[in-house]
This record gives C-alpha cells, structure tokens and sequence, in this order.
C-alpha cells in the first residue's frame, strides 16, 4: 500500500511539473507564432514595405557605423513617428535603396515644401552622402536588445514558425495521450 501512494504522488509531482513546462511553454511560442503570422501577412501583402507590428519594427545592426551608442549584433526597435516628431540628434532608420541604415540626424533643412534630413553615422568621420525624405524614414529609434539581433532575427524566420507548430502539435498529441491513459 505504501509503495503505491509513493508512486501515485511521484505521478502527481511528474503531472504537476509537465503541466508547469506546458504552460510556460505556451506562454513563450504563442506569442511568437502571432507575432511570425502577423508579419508574414504584412510582407505578403506589402513586399516592397518593412513590416511592422503595431507601428514598430525591429533591425538587427550588422555595422559598426552607430559604435558605440548601437553595435554590432544589436537588435533596435524603431517607431514609425510623425514627421513633426523628428528632430536633430535623433536616431533614425531608413531605406538607402534596398539596404536599411541606422544613423543619427545631424541636420533638418526645408527646400520648398519638403524636408530634407543630413544623417552620418556616430563612429563615420563623414555625413552620409543623400539626403533623405521622410518618405524614405523606416522610423525612429526607441530602444535597442544589447547583443540579441541574431536570436530575433531567427525567432522571426518561417523555419523556426514552423519548428515552433510543430512543437505545439507534438506537445499537444503528447499530453492527449497521457491525460488519455490516465482515464482507463
């Protein structure tokens, strides 16, 4: 008899755990797989466009022009703002043909009706040569994950939407057939 509340409760404890894994392992991927979906559709829709997500995109630095405010292998996170909203000093990101940069404004001058914005880099000893619209503007810096471009940018791949479903959907068969054998 003893030995079989021993069992039963190292059975709960083992229960209890794997429910513990469950959750947090939902709590982690779903969010991700949203995420993934959401941005998907985004580029589906709108190729020529970086995606966003509610309004925010996310780059990994892959120069040392920002050294040392952003560096190399950092993920930033840029929002796109109204133009009135943009200032000198102010970290931008935009589109420099099909390449995304990260600099900083140094100048805000107005031709006409338009305005034109002189960005460099913080560790360039130059002015980036064009000028840049606000059209051109991904937008502008908020905060950056020290370290961490790498581990988002593969976060955000379709190969690892994919590996994260499949985890859910073996996860899910799993605990069906455990909870399943439990009843008989």
């Amino acid at each position: 008899m003893y030995a079989i509340n021993k069992i039963r409760k190292h059975n709960e404890l083992i229960t209890f755990i794997t429910k513990i894994i469950n959750i947090i392992l939902y709590i982690i991927t779903i969010p991700i797989i949203i995420f993934n979906f959401i941005i998907i559709i985004k580029t589906i829709m709108n190729p020529n466009e970086v995606p966003d997500f509610f309004g925010y995109k996310d780059f990994m630095i892959v120069s040392g022009s920002m050294e040392p405010t952003i560096m190399t292998g950092d993920a930033i996170i840029v929002k796109e703002v109204p133009e009135s909203e943009l200032h000198e000093n102010d970290i931008i990101s935009f589109r420099d043909k099909n390449i995304i940069t990260t600099h900083r404004i140094i100048k805000i001058e107005k031709q006409g009706n338009r305005t034109l914005y002189t960005t460099k880099g913080d560790n360039n000893n130059t002015e980036d040569r064009e000028k840049i619209s606000y059209e051109e503007i991904e937008g502008k810096y908020q905060f950056k994950l020290e370290g961490l471009g790498i581990i988002i940018e593969i976060l955000q791949s379709k190969v690892t939407l994919l590996i994260l479903v499949a985890i859910l959907l073996i996860n899910y068969w799993f605990m069906s057939k455990i909870n399943g054998s439990k009843k008989v």
